[in-house]
């Protein structure tokens, strides 16, 4: 038999390819505000702006993706076709002369990630046991985060190959590693159709778990103080550090994500992905308060780690908890309505955070996520699940996450 607790061949390839495009997305993504503010001589508004857009198509998407996803009971196109796109989008970053191709790139890189999000953890939680969740999307943003760790390196390395004035080519260079992901995705990953669900599912606010509604609300106000990553990296550079430091302090952020990643997941299998959120929400706030009141770039360093360790607490446990806590029969709709919802958040916090930093001072944006993620964290205590463990009693047919299909279509099983 089996082991619950190994990992599907499913998961790790989702697992490698995502480490392949992250080598590419991350060879680029640090770089994009330095090429459009030193380079094509964007103002910093401009750069709030385009993120805003970009990271708000990426989630908007999502729950569009998602309903599909399980109306069609199909994961593998969305997720093929999504990668692709992110592929194509570098070649785009490649061409630009001015910010609106940037804007562009931006676009199709993200919108490549709406299409295929959804789908793709529909996967990853279809292909694990219910038990062994946690550890399924732990492994996933670790080897995800690995890539976003070594990519910065590689465009550090091209920097110095080709000269700083030439990111062009690095922008093209990214090509390559997301085309292996998408080969190996093609060839590797197989669909697994949910076994419960024999009618196309309608998604309704009243099909919606009391827990997931909570963590949506919470999540939102989160969200709101939550800016794009950009603005870490412009923080250190308004500290004075060089471009290559703010880069490779970048690459600790993404190295502690990704090394935690995989013991953060295992362990909110055990005590539940509830704590571990609570958790990431107040570490959060001290990261945000900190990097808005330092002024040293020494700090700096310490500060980029802190926001790893806050990243794995939170970027694969939320997808476990709402994996424990919504319904199985929209699970895919479900990951986008909550990405839809972050996306909507995301916008408005990094357009905020380009006029607090512009308009009042660079401390600003991070002070004000500080307080957001305070509040978040005392509702998410006072009205989430966060108690109790991650498992599911399988001999009952029952738990958060089950709708009342799944329930009689299990105890149907058990009868038959």
């Amino acid at each position: 038999m089996k082991d619950k607790k190994s990992l599907s061949v499913n998961v790790i390839v989702l697992g490698i390819v995502s480490f392949f495009n992250d080598v590419a997305s991350e060879m680029v993504y640090p770089i994009i505000p330095l090429f459009l503010t030193s380079v094509l001589g964007a103002p910093v508004e401009l750069v709030g702006l385009i993120e805003g857009i970009a990271e708000s198509t990426a989630s908007f998407l999502k729950v569009v993706s998602g309903w599909l996803s399980d109306r069609f009971q199909k994961r593998k196109i969305f997720t093929v076709f999504g990668y692709s796109l992110s592929t194509i989008s570098k070649l785009v970053l490649g061409l630009a002369l001015g910010w609106p191709m940037i804007l562009l790139g931006r676009f199709l890189d993200r919108f490549g990630k709406g299409i295929r999000t959804s789908a793709r953890d529909a996967l990853i939680a279809e292909s694990s046991a219910r038990e062994n969740v946690g550890r399924a999307f732990g492994f996933h943003r670790a080897l995800d985060t690995a890539g976003a760790a070594i990519g910065p390196l590689a465009a550090i390395l091209l920097m110095n190959r080709f000269g700083g004035n030439n990111l062009r080519s690095i922008f093209i260079l990214a090509l390559i590693p997301g085309i292996i992901g998408v080969i190996l995705l093609v060839i590797f990953v197989r669909e697994k159709a949910p076994a419960f669900c024999q009618h196309p599912p309608q998604f309704r606010l009243s099909n919606l778990t009391f827990e997931y509604k909570v963590f949506l609300i919470v999540s939102a106000v989160f969200a709101i103080g939550n800016s794009s990553d950009v603005f870490l990296i412009l923080r250190a550079q308004s500290l004075g550090m060089s471009t290559t430091s703010t880069i490779l302090a970048y690459v600790v952020f993404n190295l502690v994500y990704s090394l935690l990643s995989y013991f953060t997941g295992s362990l909110s299998d055990a005590l539940g992905a509830g704590k571990l959120l609570a958790g990431g929400f107040f570490l959060f706030a001290v990261t945000y308060f900190l990097l808005g009141i330092n002024q040293s770039t020494t700090m700096i360093w310490f500060l980029f780690a802190l926001y790893g360790v806050y990243m794995a607490l939170t970027e694969g446990i939320s997808k476990a908890y709402i994996t424990q806590t919504a319904s199985q029969e929209v699970i895919a709709t479900s990951f986008g309505a909550y990405q839809t919802i972050m996306g909507i958040c995301t916008f408005f916090s990094s357009l905020l955070a380009g006029l607090l930093w512009t308009h009042i001072d660079p401390s600003a944006p991070f002070l004000f996520g500080a307080i957001l993620a305070v509040c978040a964290g005392f509702l998410f205590i006072f009205f989430g699940k966060v108690n109790g463990s991650g498992n599911w009693d399988h001999r009952s047919g029952s738990g958060a996450g089950l709708s009342a299909n799944e329930a009689e279509h299990i105890n149907r099983s058990r009868k038959e």
